[in-house]
């Protein structure tokens, strides 16, 4: 099979290595460095694609995406989807709230009624009560 090789710089080359070496780093990131650093030492398409458990078009799309963009071509571009309504900021006072003493009148918080004091609160512009069951479950 044809070799499909790339010629990083001295300066490309080390920084892959300063990247693989990280902690932190996603595993997509560090597979893509890999196989960079491998094409550049002269392996196939294929061995690379074994050695990193990955197809040929996979590695293949990685090249590609190195020849068009450099390295910022191994890192994940954002992805579109729906913006985020209630942050982290916004969970936090919601949690407080149910874990304050209940109104009068009340022995203890529904999920109603905190939906009703949190909007009350401007704490968000709107808020059903499954949304604060998520948000509690999820806190624990």
């Amino acid at each position: 099979m044809k070799k499909s090789h790339i010629q990083l710089s001295q300066t490309e080359r080390d920084e892959l290595e300063q990247l693989v070496a990280k902690d932190g780093l996603s595993v997509r990131v560090v597979k893509r460095a890999l196989a960079l650093l491998a094409l550049d030492r002269g392996e196939t398409m294929t061995s690379v694609a074994i050695h990193q458990q990955v197809t040929n078009n996979t590695v293949t799309a990685w090249r590609k995406k190195y020849l068009e963009a450099g390295l910022k071509g191994i890192h994940d571009e954002p992805r579109s989807g729906r913006p985020v309504r209630i942050d982290g900021l916004q969970r936090a006072k919601i949690t407080a709230l149910a874990c304050s003493e209940a109104p009068a009148g009340h022995g203890q918080w529904t999920l109603r009624l905190l939906a009703d004091k949190i909007v009350e609160l401007d704490y968000c512009e709107r808020i059903s009560h499954t949304q604060v069951a998520q948000i509690l479950k999820k806190t624990k």
